[in-house]
């Protein structure tokens, strides 16, 4: 087993994820070469970027599972992966766009699905930033080991943002 970097801060919570300074400043230090985000919204962390929402500023406005396959193997150097983190905000997202949630939606065979997809997209010492409520990130199983986790607290009654950093092995 390798050694992880665990960090914690401290910073306001937003629903743009990548406008918190420490989790922009993490991304900064990996956003190097090629990268995707399939749940960009209006961020420019990635150059070539997706979001469902057709009234963001992202280039892509398709099913993120549809978007990752559509990217050639093996040609990114990172990806970043901040989906909804509930059933909840899964809900809000397609209520906005008239869409229906249902348990395809929301189980974790769907999620599982796209970090499969994922990693056939990194290349191999590629890096992945996962955020979300949990340090699970893309997995073992799909070839990745953790390297990084920062833990942003919000303070009060706020869930931490965790930010898990993987790096592609195989």
């Amino acid at each position: 087993m390798s050694k992880v970097e665990i960090n914690r801060a401290w910073a306001m919570p937003n629903s743009n994820t990548f406008s918190i300074k420490p989790i922009k400043n993490l991304i900064e230090q990996y956003n190097k070469g090629n990268g995707a985000d399939a749940f960009a919204r209006n961020s420019k962390m990635a150059n070539i970027t997706n979001d469902l929402d057709a009234d963001t500023s992202a280039e892509f406005h398709m099913d993120a599972l549809e978007f990752i396959k559509q990217i050639p193997d093996s040609s990114l150097d990172y990806f970043l992966f901040d989906p909804p983190y509930s059933p909840r905000q899964v809900s809000e997202c397609y209520k906005k766009m008239n869409m229906t949630v249902n348990s395809q939606t929301t189980q974790s065979s769907f999620w599982g699905n796209l970090k499969k997809e994922i990693s056939k997209k990194v290349k191999t010492g590629g890096f992945c930033i996962t955020f979300g409520w949990c340090s699970n990130g893309i997995g073992k199983v799909n070839g990745f080991e953790i390297v990084e986790i920062l833990m942003v607290a919000h303070g009060g009654w706020h869930n931490d943002t965790i930010c898990t950093v993987e790096i592609k092995n195989v």
